[in-house]
């Protein structure tokens, strides 16, 4: 397995890959203390709920999302984000489409093929 994706990472260069119904990542950067990756979702979609041991914290770029994290759950758009600590459930549904950038620590070595 990688433990890093080089120095440069050109969205033309990175393909996309399926995350669930209506949802799609790109691996961005990545060495084995830290990940960074780009989540696509069309309105409707789900990011099923779950939990994993790393930290995240994830930035909107685009769209509106009803996020769930814990026992709590509130309406993010452009410009917002979140953080989810480790261990903690987890999952949103995507009400208009958008793009989230999630940050992982230490990286997602189940996301590296």
């Amino acid at each position: 397995m990688e433990t890093w994706n080089g120095v440069y990472q050109l969205e033309s260069e990175l393909k996309w890959e399926p995350a669930g119904e209506g949802v799609v990542r790109q691996i961005m950067g990545y060495d084995g203390q830290l990940m960074i990756v780009k989540v696509k979702f069309t309105k409707g979609s789900v990011g099923m709920m779950h939990k994993h041991y790393h930290s995240q914290a994830t930035y909107v770029a685009s769209g509106k999302f009803e996020l769930t994290i814990g026992d709590e759950k509130k309406v993010l758009g452009a410009g917002d984000g979140y953080y989810v600590a480790p261990d903690v459930l987890h999952g949103c549904v995507c009400l208009e489409e958008g793009i989230l950038i999630d940050t992982f620590s230490p990286h997602r070595a189940d996301f590296v093929k």
